[in-house]
């Protein structure tokens, strides 16, 4: 039963086209076959320039050396897959026009307060560079820290979430690439609807792929004949492309401009610990009061105008959100996009790294890193810095896990130490450092989250509210097996094939 469900279930039938169009691309190469010396021979040529191209432009060689070796070893199938796969940058969808049209319209809404910057590079010149980079670089405006809470688990923020929900007055934007039927989610749709009957706009998107199995099909539709205004990011369309590769993976809440949550939590029972799956689920949530909450409403603004242009003019939606007497350090809410070559999000974490005095520590569900990353974590801990990073004890995916664990001797003979979280999943993404910087938000140190998805974070600098998430890393450490070398090590067999599986990770 369970089986027949899953085969005419959406993720089921997507799947099953996939397949037939796998048969169908064998087929069209078998009927090719007559030609195939002179196709074979085109291609080839081919494919010498498409892995030239590749690393000519490559900004992570690590990763994409799994298409250099793909094309070489089979240059008809590999080169066809490369194109379907990577052509984003060079035939994009029309929703990804859509998306770089708006975020190139929504830039002259970022303004830096000239002011701020100057008094936060001045009071932190050893993290200038960072927050320069930030501004400057990445487009995100340093904020004066008027509030930041942070939440260590998702039973924490959820009342959190509710009570601010219902004091709204005017708006309620929400984006999350998972939203799934359940206690969460109906406590939050019930405020929703109380609030729609006000007169409040309340604007709900989540990603049709994260959210295939837990949303009826036609549910933005549902809920929009309610007044919920609710769209679906990039429909999960089974022909193969690279537009599928792409996924929402932000997880943002914006009630009346004034008030923002953001972290690892999605809006589904498993974040709250009230269904249990791999154990306890840890996971974390931050709140975000004052000027700051205005980057987090342009980041929604722009991928919701995107898929429906409704906003002429973002401005009306900006409120004074300013608290002097709150100030407390600096804030950057930060977005990250795969449209375009700069990997705002591990620049980020490697500066960090790079920054680092006496510590830096690091929770993250899976751990699938370029060199350029195993290097800035192995070059910190030879500096004496005490890098520390805490996967889960209990996998989601198991495949994934094993990836992840493959990672442990290099970075273990490096002088990192890993640890994993017994009682069950950490899906937290954080990095805090020397008690005075740490960042939170939905970027995983793997390929997917890095280079391929529409992400967020929060970078804080020299706030009290760094040294609360020092503590829930202490707490979790205590609760975590230290992972020891001898344990690290695996045999020659397993070694060679998690070599191999580690080279196609980008695609997992």
């Amino acid at each position: 039963m369970k089986l027949f469900k899953l085969l005419f279930s959406r993720l089921g039938i997507t799947a099953m086209i996939v397949i037939l169009e796998i048969v169908y691309l064998v087929s069209l190469l078998e009927w090719l076959n007559p030609y195939i010396g002179w196709v074979t021979g085109i291609l080839q040529i081919a494919s010498v320039f498409i892995v030239l191209w590749i690393i000519n432009r490559s900004t992570h060689l690590s990763a994409d050396m799994m298409w250099i070796i793909i094309i070489f070893l089979a240059p008809i199938p590999g080169t066809i897959i490369y194109l379907m796969l990577s052509s984003i940058g060079k035939f994009p969808s029309r929703t990804f026009r859509n998306i770089m049209e708006e975020t190139s319209q929504c830039e002259k809404y970022y303004e830096q307060d000239a002011d701020v910057l100057r008094e936060a590079c001045d009071s932190a010149a050893e993290r200038s560079g960072q927050l320069r980079y930030i501004s400057e670089a990445a487009g995100f405006p340093v904020y004066s820290n008027q509030g930041f809470d942070y939440y260590p688990t998702g039973q924490d923020a959820f009342p959190v979430m509710l009570e601010e929900l219902r004091k709204a007055q005017n708006f309620i934007f929400i984006e999350y690439f998972i939203i799934e039927k359940g206690r969460m989610w109906d406590g939050i749709l019930k405020v929703l609807r109380e609030k729609v009957a006000e007169g409040v706009e309340v604007r709900v998107m989540y990603d049709d792929f994260g959210s295939m199995n837990t949303l009826p099909y036609r549910y933005a539709e549902a809920l929009s004949e309610e007044g919920i205004k609710t769209i679906h990011f990039n429909r999960v369309n089974p022909f193969l492309n690279g537009v599928l590769n792409h996924r929402d993976h932000r997880k943002i809440m914006v009630i009346d401009g004034k008030v923002a949550f953001t972290g690892g939590i999605n809006l589904a029972d498993e974040y709250i610990n009230v269904k249990e799956r791999f154990g306890v689920w840890k996971d974390n949530c931050v709140r975000v009061t004052g000027n700051a909450v205005w980057s987090f409403t342009l980041m929604f603004l722009t991928m919701w105008n995107a898929l429906r242009k409704e906003d002429e003019d973002f401005s009306m939606f900006q409120v004074d959100g300013s608290f002097p007497d709150r100030e407390d350090g600096w804030i950057a809410p930060y977005g990250e996009t795969p449209l375009d070559d700069v990997n705002v999000g591990q620049n980020i974490y490697e500066n960090i790294l790079n920054q680092a005095k006496d510590y830096c520590w690091i929770f993250t569900p899976y751990l699938i890193i370029d060199t350029d990353m195993i290097n800035a974590l192995i070059m910190a801990a030879n500096r004496g810095v005490d890098v520390r990073i805490v996967t889960p004890g209990i996998p989601d995916k198991k495949i994934v896990y094993n990836i992840t664990r493959s990672f442990y001797s290099q970075l273990i003979d490096g002088g990192v130490r890993i640890y994993e979280y017994t009682p069950g999943f950490i899906h937290s993404k954080v990095f805090v450092s020397d008690d005075r910087i740490a960042t939170v938000g939905t970027l995983n140190l793997d390929y997917r989250s890095l280079y391929l998805h529409f992400e967020n974070g929060v970078y804080l600098s020299d706030a009290s509210a760094v040294l609360d998430i020092k503590d829930d890393v202490e707490a979790t450490l205590l609760e975590s097996h230290e992972v020891t070398w001898e344990e690290s090590r695996r045999g020659l067999l397993h070694t060679l094939l998690y070599s191999v599986i580690r080279i196609f990770a980008p695609l997992m």
